[in-house]
């Protein structure tokens, strides 16, 4: 009976992480989805032209100030909390800057529970509890979250980055006293990015109200780690419809341009997971 009820309980830690990944993450992907950009050329000296040069500056300061990397490692305490339930988890992740995302997330006396790899082709997910796996092309992710989820965009959030759609020319741009706020609309989705003066990401909204979904995601505690500065606590807050996601992801440890291994192994023994 004590085994059944340990089993339940890690089996409710791997539900809100899946929860997690696949409506957190991925809605935040979605819901950054922009229009084509209609390219219109104007006379040399056309004010409208200054002004759109005037934020290419500012865009590109900022991509300067995002963090480079070609690997990324990190272990990070998190605490989940789905419509008021709350479970702690832990998460370690390894990312290939542009191929792979590595998760393993562990949970009572370090016991794996669940493993994922994600690449901009493929989504693996394996559910150790249930000796279940999902094994699908990367456009599995697309029917969870629409056709525009994009792989590098949960770079972004993993990091600390700015999401690159937000950055586009169409958004309005102020500083005050150092701190740059970004608003715009992107087809129904409106949205702010706040930074501070070394152009980091401070707070990230995201507000869809047609498909009732918002997103707040604020990076702080930054550290430094070699010669970069990253914030070492991303807080999430998610709301779907009738949904609410918090989450609070502290990293303990990271590290940048190790030689890392991303183990993922299917056991014969599994079996695939039902798919709705």
């Amino acid at each position: 009976m004590r085994r059944n009820t340990l089993n339940k309980d890690l089996y409710n830690y791997f539900s809100s992480y899946i929860k997690l990944f696949t409506v957190c993450l991925l809605l935040l992907i979605v819901s950054c989805k922009a229009k084509k950009q209609l390219v219109i050329k104007r006379p040399v000296g056309d004010s409208t032209t200054k002004a759109v040069d005037t934020k290419l500056v500012k865009i590109n300061a900022i991509k300067a100030a995002q963090t480079n990397f070609d690997t990324f490692s990190g272990k990070a305490r998190t605490k989940l909390n789905i419509n008021g339930e709350s479970n702690d988890v832990t998460l370690n992740i390894r990312i290939k800057r542009d191929q792979k995302i590595w998760v393993s997330i562990t949970a009572i006396a370090g016991i794996e529970v669940a493993r994922a790899l994600i690449t901009p082709d493929s989504v693996l997910l394996i559910n150790r509890l249930q000796s279940e796996y999902v094994k699908q092309p990367f456009s599995y992710l697309n029917r969870l979250a629409g056709n525009q989820v994009n792989y590098k965009t949960i770079e972004s959030l993993l990091i600390g980055n700015a999401i690159p759609e937000l950055l586009n020319e169409n958004a309005d741009f102020i500083t005050t006293n150092g701190i740059t706020t970004i608003n715009g609309n992107l087809q129904d989705v409106v949205y702010k990015l706040l930074l501070g003066a070394d152009m980091k990401v401070n707070q990230t909204d995201l507000d869809n109200q047609n498909a009732s979904q918002s997103l707040k995601v604020i990076d702080s505690v930054y550290v430094q780690a070699g010669t970069r500065i990253v914030p070492s606590q991303i807080d999430i807050s998610s709301i779907v419809k009738d949904k609410k996601i918090l989450v609070n992801l502290h990293y303990v440890k990271v590290d940048f341009d190790q030689a890392l291994d991303f183990p993922f192994s299917i056991p014969s023994r599994y079996n695939p997971a039902k798919i709705n």
